[in-house]
């Protein structure tokens, strides 16, 4: 019998696989370098051992693995065919399967010739370019994959959570570490705000020196590997300027949360003295491609706007957010600032969690932060540090109080003191939604 290893629980992204079990669209499981897709995968295959599928059903192949460097779809082919079982179904693993070319005509003659159940992990979005939906248009799902959510964070990190009722009524979390010993909610945050939630972090411990190490190679390895090496191999040469890359990168992650424009990008970084460019700035179809890859490889995500009066999506000054913000650090250092869009950052990530089509919303002349939506609901949500001050608060409360529907309206701020409801506006704190269940 089959030993089976302990992994931390990934429970979301797990039950959507067994969801689809069985089900004939390959599971594609996307998702930045190192946020945990090899260990998802890793966690369906003890699901089936314990399910009682035997191990000789199972293949698992890791195509960054030295022992497939040479693979091509032809010799894939033949690698699963030959180890098929009569009379039983297959369950194939291949993880980073771009790495194969034409990996994509395998999958569709496993499908025709094999009774088998497919599971596959990419870490570009370029697995599912147009280039291969005539393979696999209709025959797919995709499960996104993000690193740590905070709750997640907190069970990967072994702090264990607890409610205290407060004299006045007022649940508060108390967090414990595996010793027993007591921890303030808010420090364990902050400790999440600066070194974000790439799961790898937990095998070396909350250490600055030590996880910038582990930033440093996950982010080398998205701009090298999933990004320059892929376009050479492309061939296209729109995107090969290392420096420009990352200038581009640099930019982004310092204004997340900013209304950015390609055009705004090119002259900012030439203006500044960022690029040097006897031509001038970079042309808006360059930064343009940049920006493509840059959301290919999962590093950056964009927010569309849209106007909630004309009720159409804006083709203009959209806003990116960085995947994860241990990364941010990372590239900007350690630094206070812009505190409100770091929250902005980490709210938007936890609504794509919580299954929610999210964009940037337009009333007039004002803005909220984030409109998400889904097949059941629709909510309206601002995000500050603090409503403390009355100029804030107005300030934040004047876009949701123009609008006229009576879907909810949400602030999320770090006050403890200020929750409660105006004219029909909730306000939370942001710790306290980050541990619910949405």
């Amino acid at each position: 019998m089959a030993i089976l290893r302990e992994y931390k629980p990934r429970t979301l992204y797990l039950n959507k696989l067994i969801a689809f079990q069985d089900k004939e669209p390959v599971k594609v499981v996307t998702g930045i370098r190192r946020c945990g897709k090899s260990t998802l995968l890793k966690l369906m295959v003890q699901h089936l051992l314990s399910d009682g599928i035997q191990l000789e059903q199972i293949i698992e192949m890791n195509f960054e693995s030295y022992d497939y460097k040479d693979m091509t779809a032809d010799s894939l082919y033949r690698y699963v065919k030959d180890r098929a079982v009569s009379g039983k179904r297959l369950y194939l693993f291949f993880d980073e399967i771009q790495r194969i070319p034409r990996w994509e005509e395998a999958i569709n003659a496993f499908r025709i010739d094999i009774d088998c159940d497919i599971y596959i992990t990419g870490s570009n979005a370029y697995l599912l370019s147009s280039e291969y939906s005539t393979y696999l248009s209709g025959r797919c799902v995709e499960i996104k994959m993000l690193p740590l959510s905070f709750k997640e964070f907190l069970s990967f990190h072994q702090f264990r959570l607890k409610e205290s009722e407060r004299p006045l009524g007022h649940a508060d979390s108390l967090v414990y570490d595996q010793s027993g010993e007591q921890h303030d909610i808010r420090k364990v945050f902050e400790a999440y705000l600066r070194y974000g939630g790439m799961p790898g972090i937990v095998d070396i411990g909350l250490e600055q020196e030590n996880v910038l190490a582990l930033l440093d190679g996950i982010y080398s390895t998205v701009v090298v590997r999933d990004i320059l090496e892929r376009e050479a191999r492309r061939g296209k040469g729109q995107v090969s300027d290392a420096i420009l890359l990352r200038k581009v990168i640099h930019f982004l992650a310092d204004n997340i949360g900013n209304s950015v424009s390609a055009n705004a990008i090119g002259n900012n970084l030439s203006n500044e003295g960022l690029i040097k460019n006897t031509k001038g700035s970079p042309s808006v179809h360059t930064i343009q491609s940049y920006l493509s890859v840059l959301l290919e490889a999962y590093i950056f995500y964009e927010v569309k706007r849209f106007d909630i009066k004309g009720r159409e999506y804006l083709r203009t000054l959209g806003k990116y957010y960085i995947v994860d913000i241990g990364l941010r650090n990372y590239l900007l250092g350690f630094r206070d600032r812009d505190f409100g869009h770091i929250l902005e950052n980490i709210v938007y990530f936890e609504l794509i969690r919580r299954g929610y089509d999210v964009a940037v919303g337009k009333i007039d002349t004002l803005e909220i932060d984030f409109i998400a939506t889904n097949a059941l609901a629709k909510n309206y949500i601002q995000v500050t540090e603090s409503l403390l001050s009355e100029d804030v608060r107005q300030r934040e409360l004047a876009p949701l109080m123009k609008i006229r529907d009576n879907y909810p309206k949400t602030i999320l701020t770090l006050d403890r003191f200020t929750a409660g409801n105006y004219e029909g506006i909730e306000v939370k704190n942001v710790v306290d939604w980050l541990l619910g269940d949405g």
